[in-house]
């Protein structure tokens, strides 16, 4: 279990509707604080004629819901959640009715009336959070699954709220505070014969820590693709199948397709799931010299899109020799996460393979045709092996898939580096010290233990309401 927190507690008791909202079969309301049971057994009414909390907790109870004056309001299912044995770890009753949006809101008004008050943005998962049910990665996670865009962010999200990734922070957090106790150690008792011992064990701890935290460090790419999508531009100068391209990537017919230049005068965003991999996919302007005004600020904005890209995807038309254009374009992603697309592979090729290949490397330069949907298959495979690596796919254990993860870890990480050059000097091991609770402190901010109230009301704030 988490470590139960004290910070912005409060005994007020909540409500909100939990399900989305909208015309549906059914739709949940969950009230959670101290009130809560009171609140539930005022409000519903079994068909046995018990109270709510009278039956046995987490069971559903059919029954009504009823106002003050005891009139019938909707037919329910009811249930009763003893804290801490809830998901907040509070007492907690959640009524399910007809998912009508009358219904629910004269349901959620009599819990007002009852001694309820509005939930706030993500304030059950904040709960669960402080009462201890949950540390800071785990409640982070449950946005995630919520938001998941592909089978493989579910699967890691759902690791994520499991908690392989906490047990992996913790552990490492917990190796540093050894650490740390051993170097005290020496520093308090100098007069023990330990140091020389306590000093082997201390560099090589904290070696251990450092890969460690590299090797998360080098896998958060992956985790952050699957979270927030791989942010994709396909560039290329005018007529090269660009528009093709995408419209055979999200089989159907999106952006325009003419045989004439500049036909593609702005940026098209369409987000799309290839293979298992989350795209945000941009269609951009011909990149190339022109004239029209109205063009050069298309082409302005295809550049910039480049500058921001994670992959760049330039397409080429291989049934004509290379131009300044197109080289102009090679030399701007050069050094650049991107993959060579030799389009219209349907036609005679005049392209050289070979030395595109020699160039950006004999994976990255794929034949393809966006007409027939040639060439497909080896894309989507090229990109699952770009994102996964060799397995195509996501492997067992912990991953990093939030920006504010990262973020702390490299800080651990610059620290512990910090600790390790301090004791290759021969620096006193205060210094050691000092850097070691540096990341130490950063990992407790990503787990939670480290609290620091303006960071958690900034997580929570951004959850929907019911979360």
């Amino acid at each position: 279990m988490a470590k139960k927190h004290t910070v912005s507690e409060t005994n007020e008791t909540i409500s909100a509707v939990i399900t989305a909202l909208g015309e549906g079969a059914v739709g949940i309301i969950r009230i959670s604080g101290t009130e809560a049971a009171a609140i539930g057994d005022k409000l519903f009414r079994s068909a046995s004629g018990k109270k709510l909390t009278e039956h046995t907790p987490h069971l559903l109870v059919y029954g009504h819901v009823v106002d003050e004056e005891n009139s019938k309001i909707d037919e329910v299912l009811a249930v009763y959640m003893q804290g801490p044995h809830s998901y907040t770890a509070e007492d907690v009753v959640e009524i399910q009715s007809h998912g009508g949006l009358q219904s629910l809101k004269t349901l959620l008004g009599l819990t007002y009336k009852m001694g309820a008050r509005p939930a706030e943005p993500g304030e059950f998962t904040k709960r669960a959070f402080l009462n201890g049910r949950i540390d800071l990665i785990q409640a982070e996670a449950v946005m995630d699954i919520i938001k998941s865009r592909s089978e493989a962010s579910l699967k890691m999200a759902v690791r994520q709220q499991d908690g392989q990734l906490s047990k992996k922070i913790k552990g490492l957090r917990r190796n540093l505070l050894d650490i740390v106790v051993n170097l005290e150690a020496v520093i308090d008792y100098p007069e023990e014969d330990i140091e020389e011992i306590t000093f082997n064990t201390v560099s090589e701890g904290m070696e251990r820590v450092k890969q460690e935290l590299e090797y998360l460090l080098k896998h958060a790419h992956t985790g952050k693709i699957l979270r927030e999508g791989l942010q994709t531009v396909i560039v290329g100068r005018p007529n090269v199948g660009k528009s093709s391209l995408l419209n055979a990537l999200l089989s159907e017919e999106r952006a325009i397709v003419s045989e004439y230049a500049g036909t593609t005068r702005d940026v098209i965003e369409e987000q799309l799931l290839l293979g298992s991999v989350p795209l945000v996919l941009v269609d951009t302007a011909g990149i190339r010299q022109t004239e029209d005004y109205v063009e050069k600020i298309g082409v302005a904005r295809s550049k910039e899109r480049l500058d921001k890209a994670e992959l760049a995807v330039v397409v080429l038309d291989g049934s004509q020799p290379l131009n300044e254009e197109d080289e102009e374009i090679l030399n701007a992603v050069a050094g650049k996460p991107c993959v060579i697309i030799v389009n219209k592979g349907d036609r005679p090729q005049v392209n050289d393979l070979t030395a595109l290949q020699k160039r950006f490397g004999k994976d990255r330069v794929l034949l393809l045709s966006a007409k027939t949907g040639g060439g497909l298959e080896q894309f989507t495979a090229w990109l699952q092996s770009y994102v996964y690596g060799s397995e195509h796919a996501i492997s067992g254990g912990a991953y990093v898939q939030n920006t504010r993860h990262e973020n702390l870890l490299r800080e651990a990480l610059l620290s512990v580096e910090e600790a390790i050059r301090a004791a290759a000097s021969m620096l006193p091991y205060d210094c050691l010290v000092i850097d070691l609770h540096k990341a130490i402190d950063a990992m407790g901010l990503i787990t939670g233990d480290t609290l620091q109230d303006e960071i958690i009301n900034e997580i929570f704030s951004k959850f929907c309401v019911g979360k």
